[in-house]
């Protein structure tokens, strides 16, 4: 079947790499599995930061809205989409394109990963909250992958849409190969690592609470890996140069040479400051890693605490900096805790599951 794939928040293939971008990627590649040809036939990026911009970006998506329509109305019925697929919907980033095109074309509207704050409805980002809830209101299928959103959506859905939950999800295979070469095997000092964007807000404040922790427990041995990089490095290092000897910075890296670090280190911290779910700590349980992170949004659907990982209230340095130091001190548990993290991620968070119950859900529809 084709698929129309649109992202308004940021296309699967733009060039800043993010959590977001990944995902977008993920279920474009789990559609693709079952044999589907997707189409990214937009990147028009609705997404508004400040929400100075809403009635101009309303605008030009339906112009190109009505674009695409003609478009794909001159092609031949074999080469037209069956379905569209818009992925992360939200206030600051609304669907102006797809709902009119599927109208159009008579193909069913399908939403993955939809959100609605009413706090929005008469603020600053009132045009694109009413838009986003237009479009919620026009799908014939909502996938969720993170439980918080879930009734926030439901009273705006049209009676007969179907609901699909999927858990978030990657593809585990490469993360557990290069596990292999080295389970068993135990640094004679703990490496912990930190995979995140050095930007301005959520990111930034997760970071200065890491460091934070980490001052806490300078008395233990321990090295930490940084993966990332952005307009915020100097700041962010900065909060970092008490223990500035202990912290390796990477950069922005390849996918596969995040692996590699991953599968090189011995615990992942993340105090995920308002994060929605966190692929990175689902990439790092892949790779065989425990987890310590905040208890924010979506994570507990990816780190199972007391299993996986240590789960502490969001912003508390004191219980973070303990939760790291619980594993730091006790070698056995972090590899019962890495190995069940490694099962369990193959188990329930890969891509064949993911895309066995899209493919399911889509044919459902279509019928």
């Amino acid at each position: 079947m084709r698929i129309a794939f649109y992202a308004p928040m940021k296309a699967p293939d733009h060039p800043i790499p993010s959590g977001d971008r990944l995902l977008g990627r993920l279920l474009m590649a789990a559609l693709e599995r079952r044999g589907h040809e997707v189409d990214l036939l937009c990147r028009f990026r609705s997404w508004d930061r400040t929400g100075q911009r809403q009635e101009r970006l309303k605008r030009a998506g339906e112009y190109l809205a009505q674009r695409l329509i003609r478009g794909i109305l001159a092609k031949p019925e074999a080469e037209r989409p069956k379905l569209w697929f818009t992925y992360h919907l939200y206030h600051k980033a609304p669907d102006w394109i797809g709902p009119k095109v599927a109208t159009a074309l008579g193909i069913p509207y399908v939403l993955a990963e939809a959100s609605v704050a009413g706090k929005q409805a008469h603020g600053r980002w009132a045009i694109g909250y009413d838009g986003a809830l237009e479009a919620l209101k026009a799908a014939d299928l909502v996938v969720g992958l993170n439980p918080v959103d879930q009734a926030g959506i439901e009273p705006f859905l049209k009676p007969g849409c179907r609901r699909l939950t999927l858990r978030p999800f990657i593809d585990t295979e490469p993360f557990q190969a290069l596990r292999r070469d080295r389970d068993g095997k135990q640094s004679a000092v703990p490496w912990l690592i930190a995979v995140g964007m050095l930007r301005a807000g959520d990111k930034q404040a997760s970071y200065t609470l890491l460091a934070q922790s980490l001052i806490q427990i300078q008395h233990l041995p321990w090295r930490l890996i940084v993966i990332g990089d952005g307009p915020a490095r100097g700041e962010i290092q900065a909060v970092f140069a008490p223990i500035a000897d202990r912290v390796h910075w990477t950069g922005a890296l390849e996918a596969n040479e995040v692996r590699r670090w991953l599968a090189s280190c011995d615990l992942c911290v993340w105090p995920a400051i308002n994060e929605a779910f966190g692929m990175a700590l689902l990439e790092a349980q892949a790779a065989g890693l425990p987890v310590v992170a905040g208890n924010a949004g979506g994570v507990a659907t990816i780190v199972r605490d007391g299993e996986t990982g240590r789960l502490v209230p969001v912003g508390a340095i004191d219980r973070f900096a303990a939760g790291i130091a619980e594993f730091l001190q006790n070698e056995t548990q972090r590899a019962a805790f890495g190995a069940t993290a490694k099962h369990l991620s193959r188990q329930d968070h890969d891509i064949e599951q993911a895309s066995l119950q899209l493919d399911a859900e889509l044919s459902r529809v279509v019928q």
